[in-house]
């Protein structure tokens, strides 16, 4: 399990229990719009949903080498009222234009109408950041007025000097014209690098003030109740 910080151990463990909800091809057929979601978006090949898996510790977004291949709108959920989404990845995707056009239809209703939607983790291949669907992607969010947090996946492919150059190219483009309506970090699935910080933003995003309140309580009454029980079998 990855060290993280103990505001995200929660989030850590419910990220290992994610299960499969429901897969959709249009709004209309997504889950209840209540509770909290935060959606995966990159393109074809960034490696999204190799940073998805590595961040549930499991095997749910599906994995290929034929880009692609993530064809709808995949809802995972991590308790009742939290849940991630792997949304449609395409660039390279060879498929029939008319298809392209229905995702990015669906796509945008998706990004600007779901009310749970609190944040939208965007993927990109450090190698080829800020590609056009990455730009379009973080318009979609700043004008729907959600947070964007940007992993520069495949990090382990360049050298630490040229993975940080890289970092902080990105994030000054990025600070100059989304302020800090975005932020980005370096991630490497195989390596595991950049799990605690992309576990804190989606901690920050799934788990308002109200929430932590109300786990602290909680886990209060957890602990009397066991003190309790231990005072009566001591008696």
């Amino acid at each position: 399990m990855s060290s993280a910080p103990p505001a995200t151990k929660h989030l850590v463990t419910l990220c290992q229990q994610a299960t499969f909800i429901k897969s959709a091809s249009e709004v209309t057929q997504c889950p209840a719009d209540r509770g909290y979601e935060v959606a995966f978006a990159g393109r074809s090949n960034a490696g999204k949903s190799s940073a998805l898996n590595t961040l549930t510790h499991a095997r749910l977004a599906r994995t290929s080498k034929t880009p692609g291949r993530t064809q709808l709108l995949n809802f995972f959920g991590l308790d009742e009222q939290r849940r991630l989404v792997d949304l449609p990845g395409y660039g390279y995707a060879k498929v029939p234009l008319a298809l392209k056009e229905h995702w990015k239809q669906h796509l945008d209703a998706y990004l600007t109408e779901r009310n749970s939607l609190v944040g939208l983790v965007l993927v990109m291949d450090i190698r080829h950041p800020l590609s056009d669907f990455d730009r379009m992607m973080l318009e979609w969010s700043d004008v729907s007025g959600l947070p964007a947090h940007i992993l520069l996946s495949k990090a382990d492919k360049l050298a630490f000097g040229a993975a940080k150059n890289t970092l902080l190219k990105v994030q000054t483009i990025v600070r100059k014209e989304y302020g800090n309506r975005a932020s980005v970090q370096l991630f490497s699935a195989p390596k595991r690098q950049g799990l605690d910080e992309a576990y804190t933003v989606l901690d920050s995003w799934l788990f308002s003030e109200q929430d932590e309140e109300a786990d602290a309580v909680d886990d209060q009454l957890e602990a009397e109740s066991d003190g309790e029980q231990e005072n009566q079998t001591g008696e």
